[in-house]
């Protein structure tokens, strides 16, 4: 690893401020998914290890949530500038473990340091409130108190941003944490470890597992001393995390599949319209839940649209992220598989294939794809893609995209284009999303209440509503008994 300081690339778990190895040195491989080169390894812990992490957060907790809210903004503070400081080395940790551009590296340091700083101060906002009394003599109110002990599974798409995002609130709301990531990307979470022990953020307060994804699971979410988990992902294993943390009824706050719509209306430019679809579609080689994956255009500017959206793509630059690239690669061989596999299918049932054609350069790289009328049947209208493939078909009125948009399990994200708000209205109300961007391919960061609605996930990340994730409401009612008569 070429870094400034090679202390950031750590291969062992950090549990109550130690680095810990697995037993009898097991480990994994973390392969560079552009060159295929084994970059190092990464611990795979016992369920007896995960188990200490779960007792060294549950000691830490009485401690960190005592602190002043000021202390422990101080410390995360630290924590931010210190991810700025060691921009260049996270992002390039980042590229290698990960695939993506350097470009778009540094973007998700700014972007998940962002968190940290947000929630550092939102903290201070944690009000309660004074309740009316109905009660004779008596006070009632709120106050807000940290739930315990949070449990974090982040994805290798984001494998820092998607931490800060929820380790940030949880912190500053008083919270040990205990993160697992994917197996793919670990290096950049045990950067954020070391980085967060300079920062002063006391031992066993923010801890980072890794090891099989099922012994993990099984171990956290059965544990009754993690009081909330939170998963980014895919909603088949959010799904099994609810199942298996509903024993011990806990908070679930998941983030997860989309199939984001994005609807161009007859009223924009198709060339101006095209370049903002190609942008919402294809950073991170569209391994992202906010990708534009079905692309729905009003017919009377179909065929333009289609045209310059071929022109835009085909000038994006595929290879190594080390490289000035635009496209990375995807995480791995079956990911390649798989988008190989939905545009066979949307061929086979009558789609066009535009692009996507030429050699890859090398091979988990998928070269960018339209695939153009696709319909329902067709698993690129049904499925999150997760790569570089994009699906566009024409509607006629509004009434018929908001139907075709709404035909998913997913309500994560939409985009709209239209300069008509009469229409921007009509569908931002009538879209079953959690969050609609209109004329804008950026909508995220840290102020923003970041999920979904339907088989997207429950609770939001970012904004006020990213803490109250990890608050619980304490309600209160002081009577004024009277005392004892003096004899």
């Amino acid at each position: 690893m070429k870094l400034d300081d090679p202390r950031l690339f750590r291969q062992y778990a950090y549990i109550d401020g130690k680095w810990t190895h697995g037993s009898e040195g097991r480990e994994e491989a973390v392969i560079d998914p552009a060159t295929d080169e084994t970059i190092g390894h990464c611990a795979l812990l016992e369920a007896a290890q995960v188990s200490e992490s779960v007792a060294a957060a549950e000691r830490a907790l009485a401690g960190w949530r005592a602190l002043n809210v000021n202390e422990r903004a101080e410390k995360l503070h630290a924590w931010y500038r210190l991810l700025h400081e060691h921009k260049e080395d996270l992002a390039y940790l980042m590229t290698r473990e990960q695939g993506k551009p350097l470009k778009d590296a540094r973007g998700e340091i700014d972007y998940g340091a962002s968190f940290i700083q947000w929630f550092a101060e939102e903290a201070k906002r944690a009000y309660g409130m004074t309740i009316p009394s109905h009660i004779p003599d008596a006070a009632l109110g709120t106050i807000k108190e940290p739930v315990g002990v949070a449990a974090m599974f982040t994805p290798w798409n984001f494998p820092l941003a998607m931490i800060t995002r929820k380790a940030g609130a949880a912190l500053a709301a008083g919270c040990p944490v205990i993160v697992k990531p994917a197996n793919e990307t670990p290096y950049s979470a045990l950067a954020l470890a070391e980085l967060a022990e300079r920062a002063g953020i006391p031992a066993g307060v923010f801890n980072v597992v890794t090891g099989d994804p099922a012994t993990v699971s099984e171990v956290l979410c059965n544990d009754n001393r993690i009081r909330n988990i939170s998963f980014t992902g895919s909603t088949r294993v959010g799904k099994l995390l609810m199942r298996q943390s509903a024993s011990s009824v806990k908070r679930m706050s998941l983030e997860l599949g989309g199939n984001a719509p994005f609807i161009v209306c007859d009223d924009m430019d198709p060339d101006v319209a095209a370049q903002e679809a190609v942008a919402a579609k294809f950073q991170t080689a569209g391994q992202d839940c906010l990708a534009a994956n079905r692309i729905f255009v009003q017919r009377g500017i179909y065929d333009a649209f289609v045209e310059r959206f071929i022109v835009h793509m085909q000038a994006l630059t595929v290879g190594n992220g080390l490289e000035d690239n635009d496209i990375g690669p995807l995480i791995h061989q079956r990911a390649v598989e798989m988008a190989k596999g939905i545009v066979e299918d949307g061929v086979s049932k009558g789609a066009r294939q535009l692009g996507g054609e030429g050699q890859a350069p090398g091979a988990n790289f998928f070269l960018p794809t339209l695939l153009a009328d696709i319909t329902p049947e067709m698993r690129v209208f049904r499925e999150e893609t997760f790569s570089p493939v994009a699906g566009v078909c024409a509607f006629d009125d509004d009434e018929e995209v908001i139907r075709l948009a709404n035909d998913t399990e997913y309500g994560l994200a939409a985009y709209v284009y239209t300069h008509d708000v009469r229409r921007i209205w009509k569908l931002m109300r009538g879209l079953e999303y959690g969050m609609v961007s209109v004329n804008s391919v950026k909508m995220t960061g840290a102020p923003i209440p970041f999920g979904g609605v339907k088989q997207s996930g429950l609770g939001r990340e970012g904004g006020a509503q990213g803490l109250e994730e990890y608050l619980d409401t304490k309600y209160y009612c002081l009577g004024n008994m009277p005392s004892a008569s003096s004899s």
